[in-house]
């Protein structure tokens, strides 16, 4: 959360964005589905944010989308995304996760997630337990080994009043 216009916000994740390719910020903005709401502040993506600035600190959830926009503004090999939907609601993260292979295309991404709609998308997955690996596979290959990503798995979908 940086006290600094939308748009600086952004461009944080590639300052030569901010001067030279705006065009490249409001598509990230659009991937990171935050471009509606930033069109609606009264300066748009000139607005000021943040607490010092007081009349427009945003929610939780609009600073992730930020961050997440930040993200897919530089052109990078990595993208390292730490629980990119914890701040988001239903309808937000279930954007976000059917959106994800798109938004981390050509890019090897680290998701770091308990959300297990989102971890299920990826092409790999990694179970730790008291920071040790315990499983590895995709999301298939774990469900058949019946550990403890299934077991977690399960629960997930009783919640949620799905099964697989």
């Amino acid at each position: 959360r940086y006290e600094a216009t939308v748009a600086e916000n952004i461009a944080y994740g590639d300052w030569r964005r901010l001067i030279g390719d705006r065009a490249h910020l409001k598509q990230a903005a659009r991937l990171a589905d935050v471009d509606d709401m930033i069109e609606a502040l009264p300066q748009g993506y000139e607005t000021l944010v943040g607490r010092m600035f007081g009349q427009y600190d945003l929610s939780a959830g609009q600073w992730q989308r930020i961050a997440l926009a930040r993200a897919f503004v530089r052109d990078a090999a990595l993208l390292i995304l730490d629980e990119p939907s914890s701040s988001l609601d239903a309808r937000a993260e279930y954007q976000l996760v059917s959106r994800f292979r798109e938004l981390a295309s050509g890019r090897t991404t680290i998701l770091i997630s308990h959300q297990l709609s989102t971890v299920s998308l990826a092409d790999r997955i990694i179970v730790l337990d008291r920071g040790r690996v315990v499983e590895e596979g995709t999301h298939q290959e774990l469900l058949a080994l019946t550990g403890h990503y299934a077991s977690l798995y399960d629960l997930y979908q009783r919640q949620h009043g799905r099964r697989e």
